[in-house]
């Protein structure tokens, strides 16, 4: 018997050519439709749908394949007789191929200015309806769900005359999975709808929707599990879009501090270095090109250099990639990388080479690469925040010292503000002239987080005479703010709010430094 294939899809991108393709191995086209009509306009022997039921679409299309001749063709089992006699009953014709898209459910809604009713009139039914049911019964039939299939289909077709139960089985995973990130768009659009009509910014019931790139060899620890997963629809210029040009297989501290030194780089305008290790920035700095932004991050602490990520928001030369391959480095990152410079660690085989296209500029935080929505687990729950994503500008800044502060000083504790907001709390970090100079991380007391400063720049034989340092939260108490004066700091900049802020500023005209509130706090946990 010849295979019959219904066709019926929103998205006709290469959907002729293969029909047509069908349509030479001998296959029976069905279709609903615009698709109908796009076939038969190109001279394909097609029967509508409504003509194989004999039940005619109704209510504007959205009943039309929900019919016994539809679903019965699709979910009878080849194997079992009584399925079989059930259908030569009844009349109905098995159908073998599917091929079906939905309706623009997420495009609609992505749109500005959807309505509710645009939303709910792109949420297909006969669609899903259909591919549930041919994938369900994947053993006898077929189901496409995308275009990039139809390739893969035809060559096994075309050589074998059938799908192959492996290719059957791969594609019903791909369609139940589609209708699960269809379905999923669907609830988070209409959960967040509220009484009044407006959308809440976290919806009643968050589904997430992710697609795994790769199994890892273990997790954070070797007895630990782990596998990396992107976003259905990863921004442009965020890691998960990398591409690795050599090297050894990312682990999974790899990927988080990886992620970590992205991010912080590429919050740079100018060209810039940043040297992660366990999560934290351990040296950051900007130059004129890429060799001098590393030179100066690398001058920040070289001990915690030693097998750290390093990030460029600049092509790399072959000036940058000698000096870079000098040191014992685990993830290099860059928008790209001259000949001479991948030439350069060719011999290091063991250094894994990233390379990620920057962001697109842009006011959103698609735009810009970054998550618009941060997730924390906890015990059986998630924690959902908005991404720290605030910049903030030199015109912000209140001055609450009776020092006023130089350019030099209002740029370098723009730096350092910046660069705290990707260490982690309590965070001190001491700048000079575009370059860390002292950075102290993750500490329970602010206080040590200075002093820890303080030692790795002693470490680094660097001078924090003149520096700028910023703090992530406020001082509670003025002994933070003489730490960090005793240490050779000159301005301060931190969020305040503190119920003893005026205590500190106090200290601070004491002292003779700038102090500078921001407003914004930036924990980072």
């Amino acid at each position: 018997m010849p295979m019959n294939a219904l066709i019926s899809v929103s998205d006709k991108t290469g959907i002729l050519e293969f029909a047509q393709a069908l349509h030479a191995l001998g296959i029976k086209l069905l279709s609903t439709g615009g698709t109908a009509k796009l076939l038969a306009d190109a001279g394909l022997p097609v029967t509508e749908v409504a003509d194989h039921t004999g039940f005619p679409e109704m209510l504007d299309g959205r009943v039309k394949t929900l019919h016994p001749k539809v679903h019965g063709g699709l979910l009878a089992r080849r194997d079992l007789a009584a399925h079989m006699a059930a259908l030569k009953e009844h009349g109905i014709d098995t159908i073998d191929l599917l091929v079906v898209n939905l309706y623009p459910f997420e495009a609609t809604v992505a749109k500005p200015g959807c309505t509710l009713e645009d939303a709910i009139e792109n949420i297909d039914i006969g669609g899903p309806a259909m591919v549930r049911s041919a994938a369900k019964n994947w053993k006898d039939v077929g189901v496409l769900t995308d275009a990039s299939q139809y390739g893969p289909a035809l060559a096994e077709l075309k050589a074998d005359g059938k799908l192959s139960d492996k290719t059957k089985f791969a594609f019903s995973v791909a369609a139940f999975n589609r209708i699960s990130q269809y379905d999923g768009a669907i609830s988070d659009y209409l959960s967040r709808i509220q009484e009044d009509g407006a959308h809440a910014l976290f919806p009643a019931q968050s589904n997430g929707r992710f697609v795994k790139l790769q199994d890892l060899r273990y997790g954070e620890n070797p007895h630990q599990q782990a596998a990396f997963y992107r976003d259905l629809y990863p921004a442009p210029g965020s890691l998960v879009t990398a591409k690795q040009l050599q090297g050894k297989e990312l682990s999974y501290n790899n990927i988080a501090d990886a992620d970590a030194a992205w991010e912080c780089v590429k919050s740079f305008d100018t060209p810039a270095c940043v040297i992660v290790k366990h999560a934290n920035p351990c040296g950051v700095a900007t130059g004129a090109g890429p060799l001098e932004a590393y030179s100066k991050a690398f001058k920040t602490d070289p001990t915690s250099a030693f097998g750290g990520i390093i990030a460029f928001n600049r092509p790399m030369d072959r000036a940058a990639a000698e000096a870079v391959s000098k040191q014992f480095v685990e993830v290099l990152m860059a928008p790209g990388y001259s000949a001479e410079a991948l030439e350069v660690f060719k011999s290091k085989v063991n250094v894994r080479i990233l390379e990620i296209a920057l962001p697109p500029g842009g006011k959103t935080d698609w735009d810009n690469g970054r998550n618009a929505v941060d997730v924390k687990r906890i015990g059986s729950g998630l924690l959902m925040q908005t991404a720290d994503n605030r910049e903030l500008s030199a015109g912000e800044l209140k001055v609450v010292s009776k020092k006023q502060p130089t350019p030099q000083q209002l740029q370098d504790l723009l730096f350092a503000w910046k660069v705290a907001k990707f260490v982690k709390s309590n965070a001190i970090v001491f700048c000079a002239d575009g370059m860390t100079m002292g950075v102290g991380a993750g500490q329970m007391s602010r206080l040590d987080s200075a002093r820890i400063a303080s030692i790795k720049a002693q470490h680094a034989n660097l001078s924090l005479a003149g520096t700028a340092v910023a703090s992530d939260a406020f001082f509670p108490f003025r002994d933070g703010l003489d730490v960090v004066v005793d240490a050779g700091a000159t301005s301060v900049i931190q969020p305040g709010g503190s119920m003893r802020d005026q205590e500190v500023i106090d200290a601070a005209d004491e002292r003779g430094v700038v102090m500078v509130l921001s407003g914004v706090r930036h924990f980072r946990h």
